[in-house]
């Protein structure tokens, strides 16, 4: 252990984000450099307790007192290596995680957590900044063919794996660029796609295929792909989204928020943008329906676009401002969360229910709203009832809906291949990740329904393993 008295001496300190006024001008990551002599001292923060709950709090299992006694004795070769053991892109989590970890860490019992998100972010640069993170090709070759369908978090780390187990991979997307939601959902102001391109880089260095503009199911029959491969692995995520059938939807201004994501982040990254409407809150009243991730990234978006004033209704009571009761440490806490983008300027509404658009002609104007109270029933379920009298309006130009996903697109791929779904719709799996189809797997949002990028990565993880041990009929090397 690095210093023993480090929690009780040093101060939990993070990267400043640039001024407001500043970064709303341009698209950039929104935090100033962080000498790494300073994360070093945070690192020396970590009591390497007993139990370190942290790890139970990560879902891909990182073994963050290790690695932080790395970073703090400076030995950034052994930090750099154990933080890949069990993640194959730390550099996303470290920017876009909620650092489910923080929530569980023991300092933070009394006193603010370790900094670990950052610490792991910092590992990964400095990695690519020495020289360590370098290309690993298979030493041998199994002979074996798979197929990944869909480049997002779940189908980088399941072809990452599968190519270094020594299969030939190769890994579909549908548009363009690879990266999924990581490259078109996520604003470039929390992940420079460039960060995205580095490790795909790497991934076609280590003897991956990858076939972008290639439309799974529409453009290429999924029968072709299972006849040319061994296995498939199916990774195409969640991306159908949640709509809000009340009277005015169809009016002109209502849009899907990740319709409204996308759009921009091709426009950042100079892609082809022909043949869609142009989605915009340029001088416009936007208001966002959904309070998690998604509407607090199209609060960001669109104050960057100009928009002139921005609110953020949710249809949840407001969290409390400390953590609640009912999610004790090491829960993850269930309490208010101020994102960057809030920081922006947003009024934020908490228990609203949106009863219908109005338009003049068919253009959006306003939106018709009511209040509502949620009460613990018996069966210990809350129930929501309108409160009689709260009806109000908010005007608007724009609307963008931001409610979460239903699961995966069914059309196409998935009618294809004839396998079972859950009960929420989601492709339906064994626990080796195998669906109904002998030999066809799954894993990431398309499997567990929308979840969080790190969650994918540790889907794509543990698929890869079962297929590599599927198809060497015994034991998988990336176990």
């Amino acid at each position: 252990m690095g210093k023993v008295t480090g929690f009780m001496e040093i101060e939990r300190e993070l990267p400043q984000a640039r001024p407001v006024s500043e970064r709303v001008l341009d698209w950039k990551e929104l935090y100033h450099a962080f000498p790494t002599e300073r994360l070093q001292q945070q690192a020396a923060r970590c009591m390497d307790c007993g139990v370190p709950f942290c790890h139970d709090g990560c879902t891909l299992g990182n073994l963050i007192p290790v690695w932080n006694d790395w970073v703090y004795r400076g030995r950034w070769e052994e930090a750099v290596r154990m933080l890949h053991q069990t993640n194959n892109f730390p550099e996303f989590t470290g920017r876009i995680c909620p650092a489910l970890c923080e929530a569980s860490c023991v300092v933070g019992i009394n006193r603010e957590p370790v900094a670990i998100r950052q610490i792991e972010q910092t590992i990964a640069e400095e990695g690519f900044k020495r020289g360590l993170i370098t290309p690993q090709p298979a030493r041998e070759k199994s002979g074996k063919k798979v197929a990944v369908i869909g480049a997002g978090p779940a189908g980088m780390a399941a072809a990452q794996q599968l190519v270094r187990a020594g299969h030939d991979v190769t890994l579909y997307e549908k548009n363009e660029k690879a990266g999924g939601l990581l490259r078109f959902g996520i604003p470039d102001f929390k992940l420079e796609k460039w960060v995205v391109e580095r490790r795909l880089e790497q991934m076609v260095a280590e003897g991956l295929t990858l076939k972008t503009g290639v439309y799974v199911g529409v453009d290429l029959p999924i029968g072709q792909l299972r006849e040319e491969n061994d296995a498939i692995v199916l990774t195409g995520g969640a991306e159908d989204p949640r709509n809000l059938p009340v009277p005015g939807r169809e009016l002109n201004g209502v849009h899907f928020a990740m319709d409204f994501l996308t759009q921009q982040n091709r426009r950042v990254s100079s892609l082809d943008l022909s043949g869609a409407e142009e989605i915009s809150a340029a001088g416009k009243k936007v208001v966002v329906i959904g309070g998690g991730d998604t509407g607090s990234d199209c609060v960001g978006t669109s104050r960057r676009q100009g928009a002139e004033s921005i609110t953020q209704i949710e249809l949840l009571p407001k969290p409390p401002k400390g953590r609640s009761g009912e999610t004790p440490w090491p829960m993850w806490p269930n309490m208010l969360r101020t994102s960057t983008s809030h920081q922006e300027g947003c009024e934020r509404l908490w228990s609203v229910l949106t009863k219908s658009f109005e338009g003049e002609g068919s253009q959006l104007k306003r939106l018709h709203c009511v209040r509502v109270r949620w009460q613990e029933m018996e069966a210990g379920r809350p129930e929501m009832s309108e409160i009689q009298g709260s009806n109000f309006t908010i005007e608007a130009d724009l609307v963008l809906l931001a409610m979460g996903f239903l699961g995966p697109v069914k059309s196409g791929m998935i009618e294809a291949l004839g396998v079972d779904l859950d009960a929420r719709g989601n492709v339906k799996t064994n626990t080796m990740h195998m669906t109904s189809e002998e030999g066809v797997f799954a894993a990431g949002d398309m499997q567990t329904g929308q979840s969080l990028v790190l969650k994918a990565i540790k889907g794509g993880r543990e698929v890869a393993a079962n297929v590599d041990g599927w198809l060497r009929g015994g034991r998988s090397v990336l176990s």
